[in-house]
């Protein structure tokens, strides 16, 4: 970090930041030359697991931040990076701190959504000189964990529709964790109303494929956040937003239920993480009946 500040500049106080389930975060406040202060933040891969694929990430990482300096797209401004730990005990980027903060509240979502889903358009329209790599799939149609009491016959349609080959798709640019815990604003609670879009982070995992992915991802997180209703009204928000998703029902409806069927293994993990918000009525059990209604949903709206 010393190597990092301007001469005469110190780090007075270290926040953990919370909410990250790959690596740690912190918020560093560094004491300024003229008496102000600036705020810096440090994403630390710790995790044995996620410590054997930092460096890869840290590199996408590196090269998204890169693209987006001077785009529209409010992200952080990459400061360093050490991948392999040749300076730090691990590897680790230092980038700007972005005003606002992430909004899991069900208050103001109705003006939340919308602005999500402008921005998400915004990233898709971004033209790299150099793709990142393919996508991802998150799940197989093997390795699914139907919830207990759900809808049998619709889980099997669904699992049935990704064993199908991929459907075509026109690349975009993918930020393919873009959800609410990654979405920074700039609103009181009191005033959810009110909200502003100030950032986008965590870019460790941008990839290239169909816009229906990112899509899907982030009706996922809002049906089980807030009920299954907002996962499609999030998706009918990205089109009158000027977003194109598949033509074809059956296209949409496999990219569509890819992301639910990926979170039916770790409902659990899901869950804890937004209890630690302050959302303590989200259950295990209360998320997988979400989860249940929400493939329901979709297998009877476009199935």
């Amino acid at each position: 970090m010393s190597r990092q500040l301007e001469v005469g500049e110190r780090i007075v106080r270290i926040e953990a930041l919370h909410g990250g389930s790959t690596a740690e975060m912190r918020r560093l406040t560094v004491g300024t030359r003229d008496g102000g202060t600036r705020d810096l933040v440090l994403r630390t891969y710790v995790d044995p697991y996620y410590l054997e694929r930092a460096e890869d990430s840290l590199i996408r990482e590196v090269g998204a931040l890169t693209l987006l300096a001077g785009s529209e797209v409010p992200a952080p401004g990459l400061v360093a990076v050490d991948p392999t730990a040749a300076q730090c005990e691990y590897p680790s980027l230092l980038m700007t701190h972005l005003a606002g903060g992430t909004v899991f509240d069900d208050e103001g979502l109705e003006t939340r959504v919308p602005l999500l889903a402008r921005q998400l358009v915004a990233i898709h329209a971004l033209r790299p000189v150099e793709r990142p790599r393919e996508y991802v799939a998150l799940t197989t149609a093997d390795t699914v964990v139907v919830p207990g009491g759900a809808d049998a016959v619709a889980w099997a349609a669904a699992i049935d529709v990704i064993r199908r080959p991929a459907p075509p798709y026109e690349g975009r640019f993918l930020h393919r964790d873009f959800q609410p815990g990654n979405v920074l604003f700039d609103v009181l609670p009191a005033r959810s109303a009110g909200a502003r879009l100030t950032g986008v982070v965590d870019w460790a995992a941008t990839s290239w494929g169909p816009a229906d992915l990112d899509v899907a991802h982030c009706s996922t997180n809002l049906a089980l956040l807030h009920g299954p209703e907002w996962g499609q009204r999030f998706a009918e928000a990205y089109e009158e937003a000027g977003g194109v998703l598949a033509a074809a029902a059956s296209e949409r409806l496999y990219w569509r239920v890819r992301s639910p069927l990926a979170f039916s293994e770790e409902v659990e993990l899901v869950a804890r993480a937004w209890r630690e918000t302050g959302r303590a009525e989200l259950t295990t059990r209360v998320v997988a009946e979400r989860l249940d209604a929400y493939v329901t949903a979709l297998m009877e709206a476009l199935g």
